[in-house]
């Protein structure tokens, strides 16, 4: 099922959420679900809470960008209950964009490695490390599940600079090209 898409300015996205306990729900349905919409949307990460599901799940798929980052060649995953281990290595800019961000791209500093311990949709459990565009995509979905999104990494004066952007999307006052849950009616 393809879910539209929970923008920013809504609660959920700044909410914590929720470990997943086997046979709790059907995990394999979610991460179907993720991945559809995900796909649809055009994204290469989504996490449960942006399709209004406040569970520590998410999905990615960085073989879209594999061309530029050959790390991403071959990594397509949904994730379950993770825990962010290590964030390590050197600092590196990116412009991300968010489908919780319609239209709004933003530089953002990441660390360039993680480690991370995350369950499969079988609830194995499994420990990895990561590296460069996966390592950024993992991080910025991750932080969907801790209630954090993109734009809290900016800086202080940068937030200053976008905030009529910001307010445009928490208002719904931006085109999208999927199905959008808005804070705001126009």
């Amino acid at each position: 099922m393809i879910y539209p898409i929970v923008a920013y300015g809504n609660s959920i996205l700044r909410t914590k959420a929720k470990k997943i306990e086997k046979g709790e729900i059907d995990v394999k349905q979610l991460a179907d679900d993720l991945f559809a919409t995900m796909e649809h949307t055009g994204g290469i990460g989504l996490a449960a809470p942006q399709i209004n599901k406040p569970v520590r799940a998410f999905v990615i798929d960085a073989n879209v960008l594999s061309e530029k980052y050959p790390e991403g060649k071959g990594v397509k995953m949904a994730v379950l209950n993770p825990v962010m281990l290590e964030e390590y290595g050197e600092e590196w800019s990116y412009n991300e964009g968010c489908l919780s961000f319609p239209g709004l791209h933003e530089d953002v500093v990441r660390k360039s490695k993680i480690r991370v311990r995350y369950e499969d949709t079988d609830f194995n459990t499994h420990e990895n490390e990561f590296t460069g565009i996966v390592a950024r995509i993992i991080q910025h979905e991750y932080d969907h599940l801790e209630g954090k999104v993109f734009t809290d990494k900016l800086s202080s004066i940068r937030r200053v600079i976008i905030r009529g952007r910001l307010d445009d999307i928490i208002k719904g006052k931006v085109k999208t090209d999927y199905k959008t849950i808005f804070a705001k009616r126009r």
